[in-house]
Protein backbone atom coordinates (compact mmCIF):
# COMPACT_ATOMS: atom_id res chain seq x y z
CA UNK A 1 0.00 0.00 0.00
CA UNK A 2 1.70 3.63 -0.85
CA UNK A 3 1.73 6.61 1.87
CA UNK A 4 -0.06 9.81 0.50
CA UNK A 5 2.35 11.52 -2.25
CA UNK A 6 4.50 13.99 -0.31
CA UNK A 7 7.20 17.12 -1.84
CA UNK A 8 10.77 16.41 -2.67
CA UNK A 9 11.58 19.48 -1.21
CA UNK A 10 10.62 18.14 2.06
CA UNK A 11 13.65 15.36 2.00
CA UNK A 12 15.88 17.11 -0.72
CA UNK A 13 17.99 19.98 0.62
CA UNK A 14 17.93 23.05 -0.68
CA UNK A 15 21.66 23.67 -1.89
CA UNK A 16 24.43 21.59 -2.69
CA UNK A 17 26.74 20.14 -0.89
CA UNK A 18 30.34 19.39 -0.40
CA UNK A 19 31.61 16.04 -2.84
CA UNK A 20 32.32 13.21 -0.42
CA UNK A 21 34.24 10.32 -2.62
CA UNK A 22 32.57 9.70 -5.65
CA UNK A 23 29.72 7.33 -5.30
CA UNK A 24 26.24 9.31 -6.30
CA UNK A 25 23.94 10.27 -2.57
CA UNK A 26 21.15 7.63 -3.06
CA UNK A 27 18.32 9.05 -1.82
CA UNK A 28 14.95 7.19 -1.26
CA UNK A 29 11.94 9.62 -1.39
CA UNK A 30 9.19 7.18 -1.74
CA UNK A 31 5.26 8.05 -3.50
CA UNK A 32 6.44 11.85 -4.43
CA UNK A 33 3.97 14.52 -5.86
CA UNK A 34 5.56 15.42 -10.04
CA UNK A 35 5.88 19.17 -9.84
CA UNK A 36 7.35 19.88 -6.74
CA UNK A 37 9.99 16.47 -7.12
CA UNK A 38 10.85 18.40 -11.01
CA UNK A 39 11.20 21.76 -9.36
CA UNK A 40 13.42 20.64 -7.12
CA UNK A 41 15.56 18.99 -9.47
CA UNK A 42 15.97 22.12 -11.50
CA UNK A 43 16.68 23.86 -8.12
CA UNK A 44 19.57 21.35 -7.08
CA UNK A 45 20.73 21.37 -10.63
CA UNK A 46 20.81 25.74 -10.38
CA UNK A 47 22.44 25.32 -6.68
CA UNK A 48 24.91 22.94 -7.23
CA UNK A 49 28.67 23.09 -7.69
CA UNK A 50 32.23 21.69 -8.87
CA UNK A 51 32.19 19.89 -5.92
CA UNK A 52 28.51 19.39 -5.09
CA UNK A 53 27.75 15.47 -4.77
CA UNK A 54 26.07 13.79 -7.24
CA UNK A 55 22.80 12.18 -6.03
CA UNK A 56 19.82 9.49 -7.07
CA UNK A 57 16.50 10.12 -6.34
CA UNK A 58 14.61 6.96 -6.42
CA UNK A 59 10.97 6.95 -5.88
CA UNK A 60 6.98 6.99 -7.29
CA UNK A 61 5.31 9.36 -8.79
CA UNK A 62 0.78 9.44 -8.32
CA UNK A 63 -0.24 9.06 -11.82
CA UNK A 64 0.88 11.80 -13.64
CA UNK A 65 1.47 12.22 -18.07
CA UNK A 66 4.74 14.29 -18.67
CA UNK A 67 5.80 15.84 -22.01
CA UNK A 68 9.13 16.68 -23.09
CA UNK A 69 10.60 19.69 -25.39
CA UNK A 70 9.37 17.63 -28.59
CA UNK A 71 6.04 16.92 -27.65
CA UNK A 72 3.25 17.24 -30.38
CA UNK A 73 -0.49 16.95 -29.10
CA UNK A 74 -1.04 14.78 -31.73
CA UNK A 75 0.21 11.85 -29.59
CA UNK A 76 -1.63 13.44 -26.30
CA UNK A 77 -4.40 11.96 -24.58
CA UNK A 78 -7.56 12.34 -26.18
CA UNK A 79 -9.58 12.53 -22.70
CA UNK A 80 -7.94 11.83 -19.13
CA UNK A 81 -8.10 12.59 -15.98
CA UNK A 82 -4.98 12.00 -14.95
CA UNK A 83 -2.94 15.76 -14.99
CA UNK A 84 -0.64 16.32 -18.22
CA UNK A 85 2.51 18.23 -16.83
CA UNK A 86 4.96 19.77 -19.68
CA UNK A 87 8.54 19.94 -19.24
CA UNK A 88 12.27 20.26 -20.40
CA UNK A 89 13.46 16.82 -20.52
CA UNK A 90 13.82 15.50 -23.90
CA UNK A 91 10.94 13.32 -25.53
CA UNK A 92 7.70 12.97 -26.14
CA UNK A 93 4.74 11.83 -23.72
CA UNK A 94 5.15 9.21 -21.33
CA UNK A 95 2.70 8.16 -18.08
CA UNK A 96 4.12 7.80 -14.75
CA UNK A 97 2.09 5.92 -11.94
CA UNK A 98 2.60 3.99 -8.53
CA UNK A 99 4.50 0.50 -9.53
CA UNK A 100 6.68 2.43 -11.52
CA UNK A 101 10.31 2.40 -10.58
CA UNK A 102 11.85 6.01 -10.97
CA UNK A 103 15.60 6.99 -10.87
CA UNK A 104 16.54 10.37 -11.14
CA UNK A 105 20.06 11.13 -12.37
CA UNK A 106 22.03 14.27 -10.74
CA UNK A 107 25.07 14.00 -12.21
CA UNK A 108 28.06 16.19 -13.07
CA UNK A 109 28.40 15.03 -16.50
CA UNK A 110 31.78 17.11 -17.19
CA UNK A 111 33.27 16.02 -13.95
CA UNK A 112 32.15 12.14 -14.52
CA UNK A 113 33.82 12.85 -18.22
CA UNK A 114 30.57 12.08 -19.49
CA UNK A 115 28.86 13.14 -22.85
CA UNK A 116 24.99 12.83 -22.97
CA UNK A 117 24.91 10.03 -25.30
CA UNK A 118 27.25 7.76 -22.86
CA UNK A 119 24.76 8.94 -20.12
CA UNK A 120 21.98 7.48 -21.21
CA UNK A 121 23.70 4.46 -22.63
CA UNK A 122 24.87 3.97 -19.37
CA UNK A 123 21.44 4.05 -17.86
CA UNK A 124 20.16 1.64 -20.38
CA UNK A 125 22.76 -0.63 -19.87
CA UNK A 126 22.08 -0.92 -15.86
CA UNK A 127 18.44 -1.85 -16.47
CA UNK A 128 19.57 -4.32 -18.62
CA UNK A 129 21.81 -5.84 -16.08
CA UNK A 130 19.05 -5.37 -13.48
CA UNK A 131 16.74 -7.76 -15.35
CA UNK A 132 19.46 -9.85 -16.71
CA UNK A 133 19.87 -10.72 -13.17
CA UNK A 134 16.66 -11.27 -12.39
CA UNK A 135 17.03 -14.14 -16.12
CA UNK A 136 14.94 -11.31 -17.91
CA UNK A 137 16.92 -10.62 -21.36
CA UNK A 138 16.55 -6.71 -22.30
CA UNK A 139 18.11 -4.62 -24.98
CA UNK A 140 18.09 -1.25 -26.75
CA UNK A 141 16.54 -0.37 -29.93
CA UNK A 142 18.69 2.07 -32.07
CA UNK A 143 17.10 5.59 -32.50
CA UNK A 144 14.40 4.86 -29.48
CA UNK A 145 16.19 5.57 -26.73
CA UNK A 146 14.77 3.07 -23.13
CA UNK A 147 14.58 -0.70 -22.90
CA UNK A 148 12.79 -3.88 -24.45
CA UNK A 149 11.88 -6.86 -23.40
CA UNK A 150 10.42 -9.01 -26.51
CA UNK A 151 9.81 -5.71 -28.64
CA UNK A 152 7.85 -3.98 -25.81
CA UNK A 153 8.98 -1.10 -23.74
CA UNK A 154 9.87 -1.96 -20.24
CA UNK A 155 11.49 1.04 -19.15
CA UNK A 156 11.84 4.81 -20.67
CA UNK A 157 14.12 7.24 -20.65
CA UNK A 158 15.23 11.61 -20.86
CA UNK A 159 17.65 13.49 -19.67
CA UNK A 160 17.70 17.38 -19.68
CA UNK A 161 21.41 18.82 -19.70
CA UNK A 162 22.44 22.29 -17.59
CA UNK A 163 25.68 24.04 -17.20
CA UNK A 164 27.56 20.43 -18.44
CA UNK A 165 25.01 18.47 -15.36
CA UNK A 166 22.04 15.79 -15.64
CA UNK A 167 18.61 15.71 -14.40
CA UNK A 168 15.47 13.85 -14.93
CA UNK A 169 16.50 10.33 -15.28
CA UNK A 170 14.87 6.50 -15.92
CA UNK A 171 11.40 5.13 -15.31
CA UNK A 172 11.19 1.00 -14.99
CA UNK A 173 7.34 -0.54 -15.06
CA UNK A 174 7.20 -3.01 -11.80
CA UNK A 175 3.82 -3.49 -11.02
CA UNK A 176 1.60 -1.06 -12.21
CA UNK A 177 -1.59 -0.24 -14.19
CA UNK A 178 -0.32 0.05 -17.52
CA UNK A 179 -3.60 1.15 -18.96
CA UNK A 180 -3.02 4.80 -18.75
CA UNK A 181 -0.46 4.06 -21.61
CA UNK A 182 -3.33 3.39 -24.41
CA UNK A 183 -4.63 6.28 -24.05
CA UNK A 184 -1.30 7.98 -25.82
CA UNK A 185 1.21 7.21 -27.93
CA UNK A 186 4.07 6.17 -25.33
CA UNK A 187 6.97 8.36 -26.63
CA UNK A 188 5.64 9.18 -29.32
CA UNK A 189 5.38 5.90 -31.07
CA UNK A 190 1.87 4.75 -32.39
CA UNK A 191 0.72 1.57 -31.18
CA UNK A 192 4.29 0.84 -28.75
CA UNK A 193 3.33 -1.66 -27.20
CA UNK A 194 4.60 -1.34 -23.29
CA UNK A 195 5.47 -4.00 -20.55
CA UNK A 196 6.33 -4.63 -16.68
CA UNK A 197 9.10 -6.78 -14.57
CA UNK A 198 6.05 -8.47 -13.08
CA UNK A 199 4.76 -9.50 -16.81
CA UNK A 200 7.73 -11.32 -16.53
CA UNK A 201 8.00 -13.43 -13.52
CA UNK A 202 9.38 -11.05 -11.25
CA UNK A 203 8.25 -11.25 -7.71
CA UNK A 204 10.56 -7.98 -6.79
CA UNK A 205 8.54 -5.61 -5.53
CA UNK A 206 8.83 -1.69 -7.26
CA UNK A 207 10.71 -0.47 -3.96
CA UNK A 208 13.12 -3.28 -4.07
CA UNK A 209 13.64 -2.84 -8.29
CA UNK A 210 14.20 0.94 -7.89
CA UNK A 211 16.99 0.43 -5.04
CA UNK A 212 18.64 -2.16 -7.30
CA UNK A 213 18.65 -0.15 -10.56
CA UNK A 214 20.11 2.68 -8.35
CA UNK A 215 22.54 0.97 -7.32
CA UNK A 216 23.45 -0.34 -10.31
CA UNK A 217 23.83 3.16 -12.35
CA UNK A 218 26.09 3.97 -9.17
CA UNK A 219 28.26 1.46 -9.78
CA UNK A 220 28.24 2.21 -13.33
CA UNK A 221 29.17 5.69 -12.74
CA UNK A 222 31.76 5.21 -10.20
CA UNK A 223 33.59 2.20 -12.61
CA UNK A 224 32.75 3.90 -15.79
Amino acid sequence: MHSAARSASAVIPAKAGIQVGKAPIVRHLGLAEYAPTYQAMRRFTDARGTTTPDELWVLEHPPVYTVGTAGREKHFPRESAIPLERIDRGGQITYHGPGQAIVYVLVDLERRGLTVRGMVSLIEQAVIEVLGAHGVGAERRNGAPGVYVDGAKIAALGLRVRRGCCYHGVALNVDMDLSPFSAIDPCGYPGLAVTQTLAHGLASGTEEMGHSLARRIARLIEYK
